[in-house]
């Protein structure tokens, strides 16, 4: 595994060229020629415009809808730079597609993040740089370095800006699994936390049957890493409002947005739908959601491929004294 390359060199997939350009402009780039295209079977068709031979690769591409189309250009763009012998080429997955599917819920079920990781790897990345895995653990599942950024702090710094309310506010955890996020979360900001009592009833659907917390005359933010169909996000906002709350919001890092989940997201009782760009929204997206309000982590993202490109450590970027200043945000 090459640990190093010269020269930083930065390459967008189809998924995130908004996100690429704004990475390259805060570096000091310009974005790689990439061409991405399709034949007429449907197969990837790829062409490196520049030479990368001993170059610092960075290869940015969120594996969103349409999951498979994404995961394929990825592994494909990965190969090129490969064999056009690349010095270090880093698979930067802003949004790692199939997280979700990370144990076995029973007998049989295939471990789907496992095997995307595995063909990652094979395909020639020699590390990873992502944010907010579904859980941690699946940096485990790679046997080459990732890096796993998080965005508690630039969710945190939006709702900083109402400091002054900030005893009335409480994050609110949708169920156990979500409580250390949240609780990371609710640290930037200081305030306290309030547990849900979730119930998984079938794929896609669930049952909020409680709240460990105080939440009444609080304005409470749903803290969690994904929103697909918008259904455990709606039903937890349907019992805090039913409990008392005074107003509740949602801060989420990947949009997913699974079929009329936009639609339901702007009919629910929730205020704001607060989310990072790590998965792009359609104008047509934005437009069908006021409720939307979408921040860059661009900043974040150029840092961290500073720092591997400098040898420098990446804690510091975990700090949050480091977040508040950096202002990734913006």
């Amino acid at each position: 595994m090459n640990i190093h390359g010269k020269g930083i060199k930065i390459f967008s997939g189809s998924s995130n060229p908004k996100m690429v350009n704004e990475i390259a402009l805060r570096i000091g780039v310009s974005p790689g020629a990439l061409t991405v295209g399709r034949f007429s079977d449907g197969e990837v068709s790829v062409s490196i415009g520049e030479v990368v031979r001993g170059a610092d690769v960075y290869i940015v591409q969120s594996t969103c809808i349409p999951v498979n189309d994404n995961l394929i250009e990825l592994l494909v763009i990965i190969d090129a730079m490969k064999r056009a012998s690349a010095g270090r080429i880093t698979a930067v997955m802003p949004y790692f597609g199939y997280a979700r599917q990370d144990r076995k819920a029973k007998a049989r079920d295939p471990i789907s993040a496992k095997l995307v990781a595995n063909l990652v790897t094979v395909s020639g990345a020699d590390r990873v740089l992502t944010m907010d895995l579904h859980t941690p653990q699946i940096q485990g599942f790679f046997d080459i370095p990732v890096d796993h950024l998080l965005g508690a702090g630039a969710l945190a710094e939006y709702f900083a800006k109402d400091a002054e309310s900030h005893d009335a506010m409480v994050a609110v955890s949708p169920d156990a699994g979500s409580a250390n996020r949240t609780r990371y979360f609710a640290e930037y900001l200081d305030i306290p936390i309030a547990i849900g009592d979730k119930r998984r009833t079938a794929m896609n659907d669930c049952e909020v049957i409680g709240m460990i917390g105080e939440v009444k005359d609080k304005k409470c933010i749903i803290f969690d890493d994904v929103i697909d169909t918008g259904g455990t996000i709606i039903k937890t906002a349907e019992v805090l409002m039913e409990l008392g709350a005074a107003e509740v919001c949602t801060a989420c890092t990947h949009g997913v947005f699974s079929g009329n989940a936009l639609e339901r997201l702007q009919s629910s009782c929730l205020s704001e739908v607060v989310l990072l760009d790590t998965i792009p929204l359609s104008e047509a997206q934005k437009a069908a959601a006021p409720k939307l309000v979408q921040l860059s982590v661009s900043g974040l993202f150029a840092e961290a491929i500073e720092r591997i490109y400098g040898d420098r450590s990446l804690s510091v970027l975990f700090d949050k004294r480091h977040q508040r200043g950096g202002n990734f945000a913006k």
